[in-house]
């Protein structure tokens, strides 16, 4: 890319500053187009399913049609023998897993062994010399089984007598033989003052749910584990507010919702190696999981990324690279596996549903006394961490001195829920920012000043009793207050709301190599894939540092042999974290810099500073003091003479990610003949730290937001009584597009990160976060109707209005 044709841009007035002395940057948070993007645009971009490799077979999985059953059987004969067959595989080609094994429900989601756990869930797979080659045999792959109950519901999940999905199953996270830890021992308060009427619901309370369940570390449950988190006293906290709101919210599973399908092309040679190239989130998990689940060592895998055409989360985990490896494995050629769109629905992870009982008091100004949550979480068929995040983050925003905060993990007979974009948070800041809006409607405060009274800062306590550094919650709320937006004026049918929303980012660790080429240019490569900008992020970064134009930096995702391990890009960790490693690294080169200079010059390298781009010494012997500069350039292209090529790594386990908060406002307009709300203009703020490319970090809130609308008012996985699912197509399953959309405006607020070189703080989740409860919040100013089940249909909106009225 011409360097004279791409001159970075200067960040617009989207961008808030706070009141303090920013650094002066020549290239950090200037706006270049990115080094990939002309790929991108023009199609010539490699996605995993556009690689074919000469022999090449193609692997087709067969599924259970069924959402919970034994398997007696498994007959591979007439899938063996049809034409073009080379290979089939089934459980028992895998090596056994123990249900201690921390790897096991991996494993076992990803190739059924005794039982079938969801419809969809995999059962055999063949490979074949075409596609429908594969697709006639797996049709032929004859499975026997034994029907059995299943469990589609919390509410059934949680039955003392109901059907236990998995005989191994205790209940994480309380101690053996106690009474339940779920339950509230005081009294529920009631309103002060009568709440807006809202649509009906007729399933048990969670409430009650929780009452009556009794959580066990020694007896076998749906219940994989229990997570809690509280200060203070409780039953004083509500006794003494003046007023409380007690509400509960139930929430679907929806699904990610990336365009590219899974898939993989897999070669394993006679030598027992195997290269896998595939679209995911993080190679080198992907490398962990596929070894683990075949009993190989981690060497004998290496995986090549392919460029991802979206993830969201719902790429930090595999479901059919193991596969291909072992197919390839038995069949002595290169297999590729895409999944159809269908199986995409049938067989990955989506967000969990939720029921979440909730309770806050406040005093008569609008200070916050108390907090209660009750939630359980559907993992779908086997336990994951959705209750531990969503306990920690539903009362994270705001100073609560007493409050209580449990969830649960419940299992059910649908596909193993996956990361979504802040997993877990949207559901509780559903519940939670809806009661806030609640309350500052009965204390007649406007609900930005209610927030700014509660909202944590710099020295509060978290969740988790850690002190809070400096975050931007408050300056986030300040720039949608003083937005024209927030005061603009509303037309009849229209409404207003607002919401607030946290998410914890991550460190974790990240690798890069940096090479210093001949003509001066470097050779940035990280072991973290591009799904936001990253590649351009890391050029900044480095070139911030080496003093280089962005263009002269080539920013590479090498692959699990060219970079030392990196975690999966997931936790808004990879501009964090990654762009520290790649920081640590220029800094280490830069040293080498210094040091050829100094042989260069015949100078000790103390006597060397590195400034924009030069080596720079000054001698003091001389009457006039003389300046010797030397560019990168002058020092590569004779690195051979002072000591070879000019290489270095950065490796680091990153602490101190700062958490995001973010402040959304919606406008909508309900058409109260039909129920249909359509979002009519939508701000949010969000705290970037230092959006190192302002760009891409506007493009990550707009993301975020335009996915918690579609959360919020069509999306959801629907199951028929025996587990089927109904809509496992786009046409079907509704998420929003173009047409249904306003323009999505953002600001970006900048409260640096103490923790980072840049003031960096992740920014891909948090947008996510608050549009649930800001569309429910706005669809009440324009209605008078509180909704807390999700999806916010036209059909329930309308039952609604019309229950109102």
């Amino acid at each position: 890319m011409a360097e004279s044709n791409h001159k970075p841009q200067a960040a617009n007035s989207h961008t808030s500053h706070t009141n303090h002395k920013e650094p002066e940057y020549k290239y950090v948070g200037t706006r270049p187009v990115r080094h990939d993007g002309l790929d991108k645009v023009t199609g010539r971009a490699r996605f995993a399913a556009d690689l074919n490799l000469p022999g090449q077979l193609f692997g087709v999985v067969v599924r259970s049609p069924y959402a919970h059953a034994r398997v007696l059987s498994i007959n591979t004969a007439q899938a063996l023998a049809a034409d073009g067959v080379q290979s089939v595989i089934t459980g028992k080609d895998f090596p056994a897993v123990q249900p201690e094994d921390p790897h096991h429900d991996m494993c076992v989601n990803l190739m059924a062994r005794d039982k079938v756990f969801y419809e969809g869930h995999a059962v055999a797979a063949v490979a074949a010399t075409t596609r429908e080659q594969a697709q006639h045999a797996a049709k032929a792959v004859r499975v026997e089984y034994e029907l059995l109950p299943e469990v589609l519901t919390i509410d059934e999940a949680l039955k003392a007598d109901g059907t236990v999905l998995h005989s191994h199953m205790f209940t994480n996270g309380v101690t053996p033989r106690t009474p339940s830890s779920l339950s509230s021992s005081h009294a529920v308060i009631q309103l002060t003052q009568p709440s807006t009427k809202a649509a009906t619901q007729s399933s048990p309370s969670i409430k009650a749910l929780l009452k009556s369940y009794e959580p066990s570390a020694v007896k076998a449950s749906n219940v994989n584990a229990v997570y809690m988190f509280s200060d203070g006293d409780i039953d004083m906290g509500f006794r003494s507010s003046d007023v409380v709101v007690e509400r509960e919210f139930t929430t679907k599973p929806v699904h990610q919702g990336y365009i590219e399908p899974h898939a993989v092309v897999a070669d394993t040679g006679q030598d027992g190696r195997s290269t896998v190239w595939c679209s995911s989130q993080g190679h080198f998990n992907v490398r962990s999981q596929t070894a683990a689940m075949l009993g190989w060592e981690t060497a004998r895998i290496k995986v090549i990324p392919a460029e991802i055409g979206g993830g969201f989360g719902g790429k930090t985990t595999i479901y059919l690279e193991p596969l291909a490896v072992l197919l390839s494995l038995k069949s002595g050629r290169p297999v590729k596996m895409v999944m159809t769109r269908d199986e995409v629905f049938r067989a990955t992870g989506p967000a969990p549903g939720t029921k979440i009982h909730i309770k806050l008091g406040a005093d008569r100004q609008g200070h916050l006394v108390a907090g209660e949550a009750h939630m359980a979480y559907s993992t779908g068929a086997f336990g994951t961490y959705a209750g531990d995040f969503g306990a920690r983050a539903i009362f994270e925003s705001y100073r609560i001195p007493n409050f209580l905060s449990k969830a649960l993990g419940v299992v059910l007979n649908t596909p193993r829920s996956a990361a979504y974009r802040a997993p877990s948070a949207p559901a509780a800041a559903f519940a939670m920012e809806t009661v806030i809006d609640e309350l500052a409607e009965m204390l007649e405060i406007d609900p930005i000043e209610l927030r700014l009274r509660n909202a944590v800062v710099e020295g509060d306590k978290s969740t988790t009793g850690v002190p809070f550094s400096r975050v931007g919650l408050v300056e986030c709320l300040e720039a949608i207050r003083d937005h024209p937006h927030y005061n603009a004026p509303l037309e009849e049918n229209c409404g207003r709301g607002v919401a607030s929303g946290y998410w914890f980012n991550i460190g974790e660790a990240s690798s890069v190599v940096i090479n210093l080429n001949e003509d001066g240019t470097a050779t940035v490569v990280t072991g973290s894939p591009d799904i936001g900008g990253s590649r351009v992020s890391m050029a900044l970064m480095a070139a911030e540092e080496l003093g280089i134009h962005p263009y002269r930096i080539q920013p590479v995702v090498g692959d699990t042999e060219s970079v030392g391990f990196t975690e999966v890009t997931d936790g808004s960790r990879v501009t964090f974290a990654t762009g520290m490693a790649v920081v640590k690294a220029c800094q280490a080169i830069i040293l080498q810099l210094r040091e050829r200079a100094a042989i260069m010059l015949g100078v000790d390298v103390s006597d060397i500073n590195w400034v924009d781009g030069h080596a720079v010494y000054t001698n003091p012997a001389t009457p006039v003091a003389a300046t010797v500069s030397l560019s990168l350039k002058d020092i590569t292209q004779t690195a051979r003479a002072t000591g070879g090529p000019i290489t270095t790594t950065g490796s680091l386990e990153a602490k101190g990610a700062g958490p995001g908060f973010a402040v959304h406002v919606c406008d909508v307009k309900v058409d109260k003949e039909t129920g249909v709300v359509r979002v009519i203009r939508y701000t949010a703020s969000q705290d970037a730290g230092k959006a190192i490319h302002p760009s891409y970090v506007e493009g990550q809130i707009q993301g975020g937001v335009v996915q918690g609308i579609g959360w919020a008012l069509s999306e959801e996985y629907v199951y028929n009584s025996e587990g089927v699912m109904e809509n496992p197509s786009f046409l079907d399953y509704r998420i929003p597009v173009a047409s249904d959309l306003p323009m999505i405006d953002t600001v970006i607020v900048e409260c640096p990160n103490p923790h980072h070189p840049y003031g960096v703080r992740g920014v891909g989740e948090t947008n996510i976060v608050p549009p649930i409860a800001a569309v429910a919040n706005a669809i009440h100013s324009a209605t008078g109707c509180r909704l807390r089940h999700l999806p916010m249909s036209p059909m329930r909106v309308l039952e609604a209005v019309n229950t109102l009225h």
